[in-house]
């Protein structure tokens, strides 16, 4: 049920696909929702783990010696499983959704115990930390074992929390909204992209990938699915990042 135009639309980019795994008999992970007006919360309707649930996965051997990890929005449990055998990454990022949250839970807290840097949306932290204050939600999610905590705030930007600073980022303004499924993804593959082509974990480093990412989000939200991103390009992801220059400095 997953049309093979998606996959070759991968191909071309140069997107390696040694880790695809097509089950001929299976349907493809299916999430249903719908959004609030000012499109900040989703409400989910119904998700069906189909291939998902009895899958497991299998690392190529040529990823496990890879530096930077990101374990996108899947089962914690199946995150474990991907962070065991990737056994030498220097920086672990990890997201979530509320669906993992209400189902498992303590598999999550497992998680963020061997992650370096935990993203999550600002509904779903104060869901999982059971503190409706930021801060506070932000310092007991940390005491679970991520240094780093990413929030995502829907069009109030993005705020990282690190042990000892704190670093706030606007959202892009934008007239016009299509679909926001899949910006918090976009924001993770930005960050993480950005910060594996510099080979730095710094300060400076993760603060600039926070602004890349949400340059990339913010274009990802202007079509239906993959529709703006496939078609974007490099120069106007960094003519976007300017302008986030220009918002945020005085």
């Amino acid at each position: 049920d997953f049309p093979g135009s998606h996959l070759e639309l991968l191909k071309e980019r140069n997107i390696d696909l040694k880790g695809l795994i097509i089950k001929e008999k299976g349907k493809t992970f299916r999430w249903q929702g719908y959004y609030e007006d000012d499109f900040n919360e989703a409400h989910t309707v119904s998700t069906e783990l189909n291939v998902f649930e009895n899958f497991k996965p299998e690392i190529p051997q040529e990823y496990r010696d890879c530096d930077y990890l990101f374990l996108a929005n899947i089962d914690p449990d199946l995150q474990r499983e991907v962070l065991h055998q990737v056994k030498k990454a220097k920086f672990i990022v990890c997201d979530t959704m509320n669906y993992w949250i209400t189902q498992k839970p303590e598999s999550l807290k497992k998680v963020l115990a061997e992650v370096d840097a935990f993203m999550i949306n600002e509904s779903e932290l104060r869901q999982f930390s059971g503190e409706s204050n930021l801060l506070k939600a932000v310092k007991k999610v940390m005491g679970l074992g991520s240094d780093i905590v990413v929030v995502k705030r829907g069009d109030s930007g993005a705020a990282m929390f690190t042990g000892n600073s704190i670093f706030s980022l606007s959202a892009y303004p934008l007239e016009i909204i299509v679909d926001p499924t899949g910006a918090g993804d976009s924001f993770g593959g930005g960050f993480i992209g950005y910060v594996c082509r510099q080979d730095r974990i710094e300060e400076k480093v993760l603060r600039k990938a926070m602004v890349y990412g949400s340059a990339i989000a913010s274009f990802n939200v202007g079509g239906f699915g993959t529709e703006r991103l496939k078609d974007l390009k490099f120069e106007e992801i960094e003519k976007r990042y300017q302008e986030f220059k220009e918002l945020t400095g005085f």
